[in-house]
């Protein structure tokens, strides 16, 4: 099978070349699309040969939070229809990639041990910016296994200044 990956630019790309001017209430959309098709019992029922394209539809827009626009259902349902569903997610990463590309940005994930207040977070995201030497959007999880500090991954980089991280380093160099 080929990768997923290779599946899912073809979407991306012309998702991301026919909505133009609408990338950002795009990725919104297609943002809730892919978490909805991250669900294993969504994808069980999409797997169903019994359960026919319009019902795996009826039920991922009955479970989407907000109304779909006309090209958001028109692209969900070219997605199902392609046997396409298990891809939703690479395909939502791609475009963000994509939309990023365009905008002269990129996705950033800060993982904290404790949530970070608006103050805080714009602190550290200017930090980062200045960092990188570009425009990030940043995104904040949290991850208590860290007991303090944060580790931001920008793209392909990392940058881990948490306490887990240093207590890894001293027991290093204690070892050696």
């Amino acid at each position: 099978m080929a990768e997923l990956a290779t599946i899912a630019r073809p979407y991306a790309e012309a998702l991301f070349k026919a909505q133009g001017s609408d990338l950002a209430a795009t990725a919104v959309w297609l943002d809730e699309l892919a978490a909805v098709a991250e669900n294993p019992q969504l994808r069980q029922l999409a797997d169903n040969p019994k359960v026919d394209t319009a019902q795996v539809f009826d039920v991922i827009t009955g479970v989407v939070k907000t109304a779909l626009p006309a090209a958001a259902r028109n692209f969900l349902k070219l997605v199902i229809e392609n046997g396409r569903l298990y891809a939703l997610p690479e395909i939502a990463s791609q475009f963000r990639s994509l939309k990023n590309a365009a905008g002269g940005s990129t996705d950033a994930v800060v993982y904290s041990a404790f949530p970070l207040d608006a103050q805080a977070l714009a602190e550290v995201a200017a930090t980062l910016e200045k960092r990188f030497g570009r425009k990030l959007g940043v995104k904040v999880e949290l991850d208590p296994s860290l007991i303090g500090g944060i580790r931001a991954v920008v793209g392909d980089e990392v940058l881990d200044t948490s306490v887990k991280a240093r207590l890894e380093q001293m027991k290093v160099a204690l070892i050696s």
